[in-house]
């Protein structure tokens, strides 16, 4: 086999964009020969950004289907490329590195010495490439956060869009696994700060994928809104792609570990970026001033008042409510911020308002 399939590599990983796509520095061969075989590097680079049977990439590699959906299999039983079922065929697609490889990497929650050895990899690759690229231009929202409903203030227009229970009562398949940003941080011997790990959530085909290749637990639509109070109890974040109707996955993240809240934690006005659109609104009566919220909140958007009330800066808070659901008096709740934009409707819209903002 020859291992120039990992020069070649570069290049397909570019065009599937995304965080951290291909670069040619000496931390990206040294994470990919790891994780792909030089026969896997060859198919990955010859699958498509969409679904295909495995005969089709065989026939692009000129080699028997056999052979090519054996390492198709297995490359999906590592987290290499996704596998979806349609009318009792097998459709193989090829993954970017985020969202897609990186996470699939950890989401098992195995801790093998090859699983350290990826996550050190993979950690090296990212600040690397940090080193060698600028950063990517932020115009438009590409994430958002979903407030915790029970905390809305009464006489707020909530729409379904945010609530959590909307999506969990739409999809019959959904999955948990575990985090991939705390485990890979883990795996390297850093301190995950208790938070808990098996609240990564997945919904429809993803689910089932999930499930099947990655070790992913079931889950019934009462143990998936249980899995997001015990992430609300924690001071996560609820996040999902920028989009109102067709949220497929729902990450709980922190603030140490997620690249995406670090990366926005990064600009000048992180809430412009990453908002549920919703503010915290504090009761003077009820407040003790025990700043529980200021030490629970992931952008740091508050301080204690003049009056031993906090105050919060709105050009940071992402409305995620871990102040709220943190007070030991019940004194925050949170109500709508004035003019905040609906999120776009699917996919195909958020991308229309990427490319539109970017002029």
């Amino acid at each position: 086999m020859n291992t120039n399939v990992y020069k070649e590599m570069v290049d397909v990983m570019k065009n599937r964009r995304g965080p951290f796509a291909g670069a040619d520095i000496p931390e990206f061969y040294k994470m990919v020969e790891v994780l792909f075989t030089p026969e896997e590097a060859e198919v990955n680079n010859a699958m498509s950004k969409n679904p295909e049977p495995a005969a089709e990439i065989a026939k692009k590699l000129n080699k028997e289907e056999t052979e090519v959906k054996t390492i198709l299999e297995r490359m999906a039983d590592k987290g290499l490329c996704a596998v979806h079922k349609f009318e009792n065929t097998q459709y193989y697609l090829g993954l970017p590195f985020m969202p897609g490889i990186f996470e699939y990497q950890f989401m098992p929650g195995k801790t093998t010495d090859r699983d350290k050895q990826i996550a050190r990899l993979v950690y090296a690759y990212k600040r690397a490439y940090e080193t060698k690229t600028s950063p990517a231009r932020r115009t438009f929202p590409f994430t958002r956060v979903i407030t915790v409903n029970k905390k809305i203030q009464a006489g707020n227009q909530i729409h379904t869009y945010d609530q959590m229970a909307t999506y969990i009562d739409k999809y019959d398949s959904i999955a948990v696994a575990t985090c991939f940003c705390r485990h890979a941080a883990k795996l390297r011997g850093e301190d995950t700060h208790g938070m808990p790990m098996d609240v990564c959530m997945s919904f429809g085909p993803g689910a089932e994928f999930i499930i099947e290749r990655l070790g992913g637990k079931r889950l019934s639509k009462e143990d998936a809104m249980k899995v997001l109070d015990i992430s609300e109890e924690a001071g996560l974040i609820h996040m999902s792609r920028n989009t109102s109707e067709d949220i497929d996955f729902v990450c709980n993240c922190d603030r140490w570990h997620c690249e995406e809240v670090k990366a926005i934690l990064q600009l000048p006005k992180p809430a412009l970026f990453f908002n549920s659109g919703f503010q915290p609104v504090f009761n003077p009566d009820l407040c003790t001033a025990c700043e529980e919220c200021i030490l629970r909140c992931p952008p740091e958007a508050l301080t204690m008042g003049d009056d031993n009330v906090p105050t919060v800066n709105l050009d940071r808070c992402f409305g995620c409510a871990a102040c709220a659901t943190g007070c030991p008096s019940d004194a925050i709740h949170m109500e709508i911020k004035p003019g905040f934009p609906v999120p776009p409707k699917d996919k195909k819209e958020l991308s229309s308002s990427i490319k539109a903002s970017l002029g």
